[in-house]
């Protein structure tokens, strides 16, 4: 088994003092979802933002047309006297234009938000969904290899960052840009000479922005890997807190989350140290540009410079005023743009993490044979039915169109499997394993030498580099995986059980099951007399994994969650390995009732456990030493005996 691994990692790593990209493959490939998922609303919401920002945009226009009609009314008049009257009649209906622009403005905005809030969360559903359905289809290998945590924080903090990106991020862009894109076109059809003075200030922004916003852009993004470290850290120690509490290991553990916190604040520090400082230093140089094209119009107004402009206007009161507006909005939506960056290379850096989780390759099926209900003709002949009946086959369709059925009976065969977690270690060494239907088959072994990843290679949790795994005479890598699995009832040495209560726990082994099946599993079990016992019976809630039952409890249920299934082929991995003497032979009584008629993987270190298997194959370092039942290998005298008479322990 390789080493658990950062998943965040490999996608973090930047060269030292590099600015890190926005990626905008994974910007493209949001929009393009965000489009597909709301064909209609996504085109509404930007008509909405475009119009209100246009409209935001407009004011100088009328602010222009007002101050010059009230200079030309004002030219050849008295000192004091009333302009008004005459004023109003070309004033008032500009002014009520813009109040009902503004009007339509606030209802589209209304409109815009609720939108953005419905879009929002509705992809965020979606996106969430896609990522555990996913997540359902990886192999046992990714969740082996990637820390639980770590998995937590895709949908947690790396969703929180697509949240702000589609809710705030983007929008702001859309409409800034419009901003800035409106105001600049009424600039130079006013001035091109004033519009080349703002724009000398807006390169000096930009030049800021892309210093300081770059460093603030890098540790944000190293902020993202530093709280999925965070979090995985917390949910180990959640899991383990009894360990930590029977060791004394608390100091240990709260000076190792120090050291992940302190480095999540130097990242999270030196991010908003920089977006914070950004924000200051661009408004204080639009500020600076303000009064420098406040002093520009004043230094042409006075000399009488002839203004070059799209409409052709000179250089007039009329133009000064509206001008100076215009470019305090100008260099605030600047700012405003500016201000986006890190919000998007953030959200970015979290969108790649999620879509990473998304592109991961799903566990490979080839399988072509199925698992269907069968019953025999009236010639003896296997047939497939809708029915429910307790025959089961194999259907195997052919090339040339044909289908056979062959009768599932619990024939397992390993021939000469080897097999490693990683390339440069293997675990098995040539390993042949013969079970006919029926028989019991018992591993033995000390941790570590292969008894486990010999059943999650039957189950095809893993798949085998040599050799050759049969089912009933069928290679495995021929039959779908979940055919397969859905033919092999396993019961594991670390119980899980779920949120519910103990009749849904049990269920869980087969969805469909009455509750007399389910009972009639915990019967068979032995685990009826305690659940009978619990304050509400089989409707008792179970939280936390169980943990207001004892481990034997848990593992009771586990059993009976794997005898509702009722399937031909049981795996028990230490399935009574946290059961007292006392309840395991009531369990065993149980349990041998369980495995009559079936072929049975039993791996165990009690061996009081396995005396009765068929077969018992003691295993060491990958390799199977002895095979044989347990009266043959105690008079062979060899590594079982000595487990058998206490002469060594099997660690």
């Amino acid at each position: 088994m390789t080493d658990k691994k950062n998943v965040s990692s490999p996608n973090m790593k930047m060269k030292k003092g590099s600015r890190p990209p926005l990626d905008m493959k994974v910007l493209g490939r949001i929009v393009k979802m965000l489009f597909k998922s709301y064909p209609v609303l996504i085109p509404l919401t930007a008509f909405c933002i475009i119009f209100s920002a246009i409209v935001s945009s407009i004011p100088a226009i009328f602010i222009q047309k007002v101050t010059a009609i009230i200079e030309e009314f004002a030219d050849g008049k008295l000192p004091g006297e009333n302009l008004w009257p005459e004023a109003s009649k070309q004033i008032v209906p500009l002014v009520l234009i813009l109040v009902g622009l503004y009007a339509l403005a606030m209802v589209f905005l209304t409109l815009y938000t609720q939108l953005m809030a419905y879009i929002t969360q509705g992809f965020l559903c979606k996106m969430r969904e896609k990522m555990f359905d996913g997540m359902q289809d990886l192999p046992i290998s990714y969740f082996d290899t990637h820390k639980h945590g770590d998995i937590m924080s895709y949908y947690t903090n790396d969703i929180d960052t697509l949240r702000q990106l589609i809710s705030q991020s983007l929008p702001h862009l859309l409409q800034s840009a419009v901003i800035v894109t409106t105001v600049l076109c009424l600039m130079l059809w006013y001035s091109i000479w004033m519009t080349l003075i703002v724009l000398c200030g807006v390169f000096a922004m930009f030049f800021v922005s892309k210093k300081i916003g770059g460093g603030s852009a890098k540790y944000f993004i190293k902020l993202q890997s530093s709280i999925a470290r965070e979090e995985g850290y917390v949910q180990e120690m959640m899991t383990g807190q009894k360990v930590v509490k029977v060791f004394c290991r608390e100091e240990e553990v709260s000076r190792g989350f120090d050291e992940i916190n302190e480095a999540l604040f130097e990242e999270a520090y030196r991010a908003n140290a920089y977006a914070n400082s950004l924000g200051p230093i661009i408004m204080n140089i639009g500020n600076v540009l303000y009064v420098i094209c406040a002093i520009a119009t004043g230094i042409f107004l006075t000399s009488r410079v002839k203004n070059l402009s799209i409409s052709g206007l000179a250089f007039s009161i009329d133009i000064l005023i509206p001008f100076l507006n215009m470019t305090k909005q100008f260099t605030g939506n600047v700012n405003q743009l500016s201000q986006q960056i890190n919000s998007i290379v953030m959200a970015m850096a979290g969108a790649k993490r999620i879509f990473d989780l998304m592109d991961e390759k799903p566990e490979e099926d080839n399988g072509y044979v199925t698992l269907v209900n069968c019953k025999t003709d009236d010639n003896g002949n296997i047939c497939e039915t809708e029915e429910h009946t307790n025959m089961w086959a194999w259907k195997h369709p052919h090339g040339d169109g044909t289908l056979t059925y062959t009768r599932l009976c619990g024939d397992v065969r390993l021939l000469d499997v080897d097999f490693g977690y990683t390339p440069d270690k293997q675990v098995l060494h040539n390993v042949s394993v013969y079970a006919e239907p029926g028989q019991k088959v018992a591993f033995v072994g000390a941790t570590g030498a292969g008894k486990t990843t010999i059943t999650n290679l039957i189950n095809r949790f893993y798949d085998i580099e040599d050799g050759k795994i049969s089912y009933d005479g069928i290679n495995i890598n021929k039959i779908r995986k979940s055919d397969l699995r859905r033919s092999l009832g396993i019961v594991l040495q670390d119980t899980n059980l779920f949120t519910g209560t103990v009749m849904d726990n049990i269920r869980y082994g087969k969805l469909d099951a009455t509750d007399e099946e389910c009972k009639a599993a915990a019967r068979l079990a032995g685990a009826d007399d305690f659940i009978s016992r619990l304050p509400l019976g089989y409707d008792t809630l179970l939280t936390n994994n169980g943990t207001n039952l004892s481990q034997g409890q848990r593992q009771l249920i586990a059993i009976a969650r794997a005898a509702v299934a009722d399937p031909p082929v049981m795996i028990l991995d230490e399935a009574t390995s946290s059961i007292d003497t006392r309840t395991e032979a009531i369990v065993q009584r149980g349990m041998d009732k369980l495995m009559e008629g079936r072929t049975v993987f039993v791996i165990a270190h009690r061996l009081s456990t396995v005396m009765n298997s068929d077969v018992i194959m003691v295993l060491d370092h990958g390799r199977i030493i002895e095979r044989g039942n347990h009266e043959k290998l105690i008079a062979e005298k060899g590594t079982y005996y000595q487990l058998y008479t206490g002469a060594f322990e099997l660690e």
